[in-house]
């Protein structure tokens, strides 16, 4: 499935990096963990960091239903949703040159309160899922003072766009014999070695 491209999503620098492929924007949303979520509030504009889930046609954020910057999302405003993965730097033999190699998607629509008991459940797992899959099934649930105190918003992936790059340096002809070292280096988000908490009676938890 392909996404028609808008005004605002149709790339105009570099398209040929660009895709409106869901099958491409969905795999770059399901392996990104950080999320940048940017409205407008009280004519400033603000841009939060935060987790998120995908389930099919929707991207989920969530965070506290008392604070100021989500009760803007309350009634429905225009949004930017964005997620970049970082894949490599790229060193060019000018300084002008030197690039990334990444993924990146650009979602831009209403984002809504979710006020379904049920969709709300579900969001709330799959932003859970989406850190460790597997992880909602061994945790305690959200109690009901945990879910009047949260607030879930939905945006729909219906206006969005890919971007990627990869490979090396584009140099000009003329910079080709410039005595530096040239190319790029591959760089991966790795986990460690999981720390276990310690709990009040001073065991390690499992």
């Amino acid at each position: 499935m392909e996404l028609t491209p808008t005004p605002r999503t149709r790339l105009r620098r570099r398209p040929d990096r660009g895709s409106y492929e869901r099958a491409t924007i969905d795999a770059i949303l399901d392996e990104a963990l950080v999320c940048h979520l940017g409205f407008v509030h009280d004519g400033q504009p603000f841009v939060i960091p935060t987790t998120f889930g995908r389930v099919d046609d929707a991207v989920y954020v969530h965070g506290a239903a008392a604070g100021r910057l989500f009760r803007t999302l309350r009634d429905g405003i225009p949004v930017c949703f964005t997620v970049t993965l970082l894949d490599g730097l790229v060193l060019a033999r000018s300084a002008f040159h030197h690039s990334m190699n990444y993924r990146s998607v650009v979602l831009l629509g209403v984002a809504t309160e979710v006020t379904d008991a049920e969709e709300r459940l579900t969001a709330l797992r799959a932003i859970v899922e989406h850190m460790t899959p597997g992880r909602w099934d061994q945790v305690r649930g959200p109690t009901e003072k945990e879910l009047r105190a949260t607030m879930v918003v939905r945006l729909p992936i219906v206006e969005a766009s890919a971007k990627v790059r990869t490979g090396g340096p584009i140099d000009d002809p003329e910079d080709l014999a410039w005595p530096c070292w040239a190319g790029h280096i591959p760089v991966r988000l790795v986990a460690e070695k999981p720390i276990a908490d310690v709990a009040s009676n001073g065991r390690t938890h499992a």
